[in-house]
C-alpha cells in the first residue's frame, strides 16, 4: 500500500482459553501433553470433567515400552465411581447462555455431549489400578442404552448431573446417570429427576486393542443391589434377544414385512390412489457431513462420541421438524451404537428419517426418528456405518391446537430393507416396555 494510504484498523485477536504451557512452576519441566487438551473446546463441563480424567491419566501416560496390562483385578464399590457435576445456571450468566436454547430450555445436544464425558470419566475412575508400571486401559463408549427426557430442562434453575456404575461384566461397564433440577413446588426427589441414561463402556487393551478384563463392582446398598440385577437381566436378555434374531425372522417376519411393504407399494406403483395421511419413509430424509476437525476430538486422540450424538440430534430435531410442520418435543433417546472409531479428518455423512409415527395418544403422536453415520472414504471408494442413533420426539397439545385438524402422517417403506429396520426398531421398543413392566 502507498504512503498516502490511511492507516489500517488493525484488531489482534487472541485465545480465549490459556494455553497449557503458561504459568507452569517449572519452566524447562515436562508440560502436559496436548492431547489432553481438547476438552478447551468443547462444552466447560466437559473441560472439566476431562481436565479431571487427565490427571488420572498424566502418571499413566509414559509406561515402560515393555509395560505389563494389570495383574490383579480390584474390587470397587459404586460410591468410588460416583461423581456430581453442579451447573450454577442461577447464578453464572456466561453458563446459562452457553447451554440457553431458542426457547430458553437447555440445548439437549450439548447435554449429551456432558453425559457422554461424565460417563467416560466415571469409567476411568472404576478401572485405575493406581499403578504407574502398568498400562492403562483404552475405555470407548460401545452404546446408550435408554436416555429419557421427564421433564423439559430450564436454563434459568439449577442442574445437577450424578452417576456411577452399576454393573460390570467381564470387558465391559454399565453406567447409569441422572440429571436433577428442583423447583419451589417440588420436594419429592422423585419429580425433580429431569433425565435418565445408561451408558455402556467397553475396555480395551492399549498395546493389543483387544478385550481386556474391568475391576469388579460389589454394589453395598439396597438400591445398588438391586440396580445391579435389574442391569444383569437386561445384559442377558439382550444376550438372548442376539441369539434368537435369526429365528424370529424365519418364523414370523414374513407377514409383518409383507404387511407393511403393502401400503407403500400403493405409493410406489398407484400413486394416484394412495392414502394421503401417508409418506414413504424415503420422502421423510435429510443428510449433512462435514470433515471431522482436530478440534472435535477427545482425550484418546478420535472424535469424541458426546460431538456425535450432539451432531446427531440436531439432525434428527430437524428432520422431526420438517416431518411435523411445528416444533417438535424430545422425549428421549431410544438406542444409539457406536460401532467403530471416527478419527480426525474422517468425511463423515449423517443421514436422517422418520422411521416410524405411532398414535396410540392421539394428544401426543410419537415420532421415532433413525440418525445413521457413515465414514465416507472417497479415495478407497468406501462407506461404512459408524453410529446408529434412535430418537422419538413428540408435540405438544397446546402446539397441534393452533392448528384445527392437524395430525401427523403414517410413514411406510417402500423396500424390503426399509420395512426390516421398522421392524427391528418396533421390536426394540417393545423389548424396552417389557423391561419397563417388570421392573
Amino acid at each position: 500500500m502507498g504512503s498516502s494510504s490511511p492507516p489500517s484498523n488493525l484488531i489482534p485477536v487472541v485465545s480465549t482459553i490459556t494455553s497449557p504451557f503458561e504459568d507452569s512452576p517449572r519452566a524447562n519441566s515436562a508440560r502436559k501433553p496436548l492431547s489432553l487438551w481438547p476438552g478447551m473446546y468443547h462444552s466447560p463441563v466437559t473441560y472439566a470433567l476431562w481436565e479431571t480424567r487427565a490427571k488420572i491419566f498424566e502418571r499413566l501416560l509414559d509406561p515402560p515400552v515393555d509395560a505389563p496390562p494389570q495383574s490383579e483385578l480390584l474390587t470397587k464399590t459404586p460410591s468410588q465411581s460416583r461423581t456430581t457435576i453442579l451447573y450454577n445456571f442461577s447464578t453464572d450468566y456466561i453458563l446459562r447462555e452457553q447451554y440457553r436454547d431458542a426457547w430458553n430450555e437447555v440445548r439437549i445436544g450439548k447435554l449429551l455431549e456432558d453425559l457422554d464425558a461424565l460417563a467416560g470419566t466415571i469409567s476411568v475412575k472404576h478401572c485405575c489400578d493406581d499403578d504407574s508400571m502398568t498400562r492403562p486401559l483404552l475405555l470407548v463408549t460401545a452404546s446408550v442404552d435408554k436416555m429419557v427426557l421427564k421433564k423439559p430442562i430450564s436454563v434459568d434453575i439449577d442442574l445437577k448431573m450424578v452417576g456411577a456404575v452399576i454393573w460390570v461384566g467381564r470387558s465391559s461397564i454399565e453406567i447409569q446417570l441422572e440429571v436433577t433440577q428442583s423447583t419451589d413446588e417440588s420436594s419429592d426427589a422423585t419429580e425433580a429427576i429431569a433425565l435418565t441414561a445408561n451408558f455402556i463402556f467397553v475396555a480395551r487393551d492399549s498395546k493389543t486393542g483387544k478385550a481386556a478384563p474391568v475391576n469388579r463392582l460389589s454394589p453395598e446398598t439396597e438400591q445398588e443391589k438391586l440396580l445391579y440385577e435389574e442391569a444383569d437381566a437386561r445384559n442377558q436378555l439382550n444376550k438372548r434377544k442376539r441369539t434368537d434374531s435369526r429365528k424370529e425372522i424365519e418364523n414370523g417376519e414374513v407377514n409383518r414385512l409383507a404387511a407393511l411393504l403393502a401400503e407403500g407399494r400403493i405409493f410406489c406403483d398407484m400413486p394416484a390412489l394412495a392414502d394421503r395421511n401417508t409418506i414413504l419413509l424415503r420422502d421423510t430424509r435429510l443428510e449433512n457431513s462435514l470433515i471431522c476437525q482436530p478440534q472435535q476430538r477427545n482425550i484418546h486422540g478420535r472424535i469424541f462420541g458426546g460431538f456425535l450424538m450432539h451432531r446427531a440430534f440436531e439432525l434428527a430435531f430437524s428432520t422431526a421438524y420438517a416431518f411435523a410442520g411445528m416444533m417438535p418435543c424430545f422425549l428421549e433417546v431410544d438406542h444409539v451404537d457406536f460401532l467403530r472409531p471416527v478419527d480426525v479428518g474422517d468425511f463423515l455423512r449423517f443421514k436422517s428419517c422418520v422411521l416410524y409415527t405411532e398414535f396410540e395418544d392421539t394428544d401426543e403422536p410419537l415420532i421415532n426418528v433413525e440418525v445413521v453415520a457413515h465414514v465416507t472414504r472417497p479415495e478407497h471408494r468406501s462407506s461404512e456405518v459408524s453410529n446408529t442413533f434412535y430418537f422419538t420426539f413428540t408435540l405438544h397439545p397446546e402446539a397441534k391446537a393452533v392448528k384445527n385438524g392437524f395430525r401427523i402422517r403414517k410413514v411406510v417403506p417402500a423396500t424390503e430393507e426399509e420395512a426390516r429396520r421398522i421392524l427391528e426398531r418396533m421390536d426394540a421398543e417393545s423389548l424396552h416396555l417389557v423391561k419397563d413392566a417388570s421392573k
